[in-house]
Parts: C-alpha cells; structure tokens; sequence
C-alpha cells in the first residue's frame, strides 16, 4: 500500500523486517517445542532462540541463487546461530513456517483494527447522543419519506459497525491457526505434538485437517470482514456525501484552517473525506474477490495464491485501517446543521407527516383506503407555501391537538430514543 494511506502502527507490522521476525518466531517455537519432546538437543533449541536472527540483505543476496524466499531465510538464520543451525527448520516444509507466521502476523494486525473499529463507535456514539432530538428528513427513493432524527439515522450505522466488529473478532479467531503437519499434512517428517506445543506458545489453535497449507477459506471469511468493513464506510460515506450537497446542506466535513477545496474555486468545500472512503470500499471488495480466488489450489498446494497474499494482506488491512481512522475523525469533526434539516423538512410542506395523519383518519372512523385517497388527493393539491398541518386544520377532519401533536415530532423522538438505547447500551 503507498505511503499515503499507510498508518505507522499497521505499516510495521506488514514491513519486510516484520515479515521475517514473524517467521523466525514460529522457527524459534518449533525449536523450543521439538527441544521439549526431545527431538532436537535442548541446547540447540537454546541457541537458535538465543542467536536466531536474520539480514535482509544476505536474504536477498541468498536468493538471488535459491530463487526461494523461505531457503534464503532458513540459511541466513542458520549462518547467525552457528553448527546448531542445521536444526532451523528441523521437520519443515515452507508452508509451515510461512502459514503459522501468516496467521500470527494476522493477529497483530487484527488487534490493530479492532482498536480503530472502537475508535469509530466510539465517536459515532457521541455524534448520535448529541442528536438524539435532531430531527430531519428521512428519504426513500432520494424523496422526503417520513421524519427521522440524526441520531437515530447514525445509529444505524454504529450498528453495523458493531455487526463488523463481531464479524471480524469471529474471522480473526478461525484463523487463528497453526499448520505443521508436513509436506501434505501428514506429519511425515514432524510429529503432531510439535504442533500442538507450538499453537500453544504462539497462542494458536491446531488445523483440522491440512494439505500443504492451511485451507484458504479461513483467509477469504477473513477478507470479507474487511470488505464489509469497507461497504459500511462507504454507505455511511455516500449518506454524507448526499447530506452535504449544496441543496441540502445538512451536515459537513469539518473544514481546518488553511484547507483550500478547489484551486480555481475559493468558496468549495467539498466532501473529500467521504469521496476518499467510497474508493477505499471498492478496492476492499476487490480485495476479498481475489482472496476467494485463492480457495481454490490444485491437489495439496500449489503457489498461485502466494502472490497474491503478498500483495492483498497488508494491501487490504492497511487501507481498511487507514479508511476507519479516516472515517472516525471525519464524524468527530462532523459539522451538524439542524435549522437547515428542519428548514428541507418543510420543503415538502409538512407531507412527511402524511402516514400519521392518515391513521389519524382511521382512528376518526374512516376506512384506511377511503383515508389513503383524501390525505392523497390533500397532499397533491397543496400550493406552494401551504402546509399540510395548516390545510389540515381548514379541513376539519381530525382535531386540532391530534394535529399539532403529529406535526410536533415528540412521538416520534421518543421512538427514536428508544431505538437509540438499544446501540448505545452495547
């Protein structure tokens, strides 16, 4: 991932350095556990977790004449430990080392996303406490529908970001796998109880059953999460890009000082943030597809998923935790405008209230349908700058302080700070 959309915290943990010490610390478990049942001396096990270390430029210069990546390191960490080194990678196959680390590195990288998820429930919590009572237009088909309230249109969201959060605690935990069963997962050359020691000193479970590699359809549940933590940035993002245009106004991208929106236009400000987060999305979900792609290997394992785990891993989990960041500092700088949500409310002349004053018809004795056509054929005929509660009132139909209460809005607040509470108490 470029550097733009790279947080530190998360960029080192997918850097090249990392990489390789994620490697070097399944070789140094093995050793430990296979110096513990006695397969490797004790002694040996000691100075491979004591003079384990690797050069990345000897790596390199390793490969230019192995042409495999895995070999380089084994020797370069072989070189450093000395005549003990012969017992690096004691019983392995590459895809051992290179899974186990995959899935621990995995770990490092999820807790680092989980804490940004919080970051950003956390700041839509706030934002939807704050407004609770604003009340604004709700929208279906892009046309005024019934009211809403801010609040409870951000608790949507903060709901699914919650699901997400789920999703990806659940899919970090069914990758949360070791694989050292050999060559085709019949621990030929490696004893099924190295593998159970080391899960357990690299806090892992065991695989059900292996081939070269562990199953790819842990990897893909994996980058769905990430994908729909993405697809949840984005239809939060869309919603405020909608919100801030001219004609509506409602809410806008905080603005810093000495920000400039347009090079030829001094008076934009536009909805970069929010733009910037709908692209995110659609790589994540390209990511995803590509790791679907990989469930599928010949016989026990080939290599067509390799390369593209080298690129969709940090690809995908750094610009999911750079969009996240990005979203939560966006709602935190959020600028709220309820005059002008209360003021596009009375574009439509009070017909959000229609639906309530159609059951008000109902409960006066009409027949809903004989209801649903007068309040229609009401609605439809309004001129411009009548309202529907005034029009209402002329027409005497339902009585005066059933109106005002329905064009109030304080039932439906009440409701919506009901709803509120379910998200806010989780």
């Amino acid at each position: 991932m470029i550097t733009r959309y790279t947080r530190p915290e998360m960029g080192a943990v997918f850097s090249q350095q990392a990489r390789f010490e994620f490697l070097l610390e399944v070789e140094i478990a093995v050793a430990k556990a296979q110096g513990e049942l006695g397969l490797i001396p004790e002694s040996a096990a000691k100075n491979i977790a004591a003079k384990g270390a690797f050069d990345l430029a000897r790596i390199d210069e390793i490969e230019k004449t192995t042409k495999h990546d895995v070999i380089a390191f084994v020797s370069s960490v072989a070189e450093k430990v000395g005549p003990d080194g012969r017992y690096v990678h004691y019983g392995m196959t590459s895809s051992d080392v290179l899974d186990t680390a995959l899935s621990v590195q995995a770990q490092k990288a999820g807790t680092i996303m989980l804490k940004t998820l919080a970051r950003l429930e956390n700041a839509l919590k706030e934002k939807a406490k704050e407004n609770a009572d604003t009340l604004c237009a709700g929208r279906t088909h892009g046309m005024h529908a019934e009211p809403t309230t801010f609040g409870l249109k951000l608790a949507g969201h903060l709901a699914e970001f919650q699901r997400n959060r789920e999703r990806l605690e659940r899919a970090l935990e069914g990758m949360r796998i070791a694989k050292l069963s050999g060559a085709v997962g019949t621990y030929a050359t490696q004893t099924p109880k190295v593998e159970a020691r080391v899960a357990e000193i690299l806090h892992l479970k065991i695989e059900t059953v292996a081939t070269q590699v562990i199953p790819r359809d842990r990897h893909a549940e994996l980058f769905s999460a990430l994908a729909l933590i993405g697809a949840a940035n984005e239809r939060l993002a869309v919603e405020l890009r909608h919100l801030q245009r001219t004609e509506m106004g409602e809410a806008l991208e905080g603005f810093s000082k000495g920000q400039k929106g347009s090079s030829a236009m001094p008076h934009k400000r536009n909805p970069i943030s929010a733009e910037n987060l709908t692209g995110a999305a659609r790589l994540l979900r390209a990511y995803a597809g590509a790791a679907y792609e990989d469930v599928a290997l010949w016989h026990e394992r080939d290599i067509s998923h390799s390369s593209v785990e080298r690129v969709i891993f940090p690809d995908a989990f750094i610009l999911c935790d750079y969009a996240t960041d990005r979203m939560a500092t966006l709602i935190e700088n959020l600028e709220v405008v309820p005059e002008r949500m209360l003021a596009n409310m009375d574009i439509s002349q009070g017909q959000l209230f229609s639906s309530q004053v159609l059951l008000a018809l109902v409960d006066k004795g009409q027949s809903r349908e004989d209801a649903y056509k007068q309040v229609q054929s009401i609605c439809h005929s309004l001129k411009p700058g009548e309202h529907l509660h005034e029009r209402m009132k002329k027409e005497k139909l339902v009585d005066d302080k059933v109106l005002d209460a329905i064009f109030s809005g304080h039932a439906l607040k009440k409701n919506a700070r009901q709803i509120l509470d379910r998200v806010l108490k989780d």
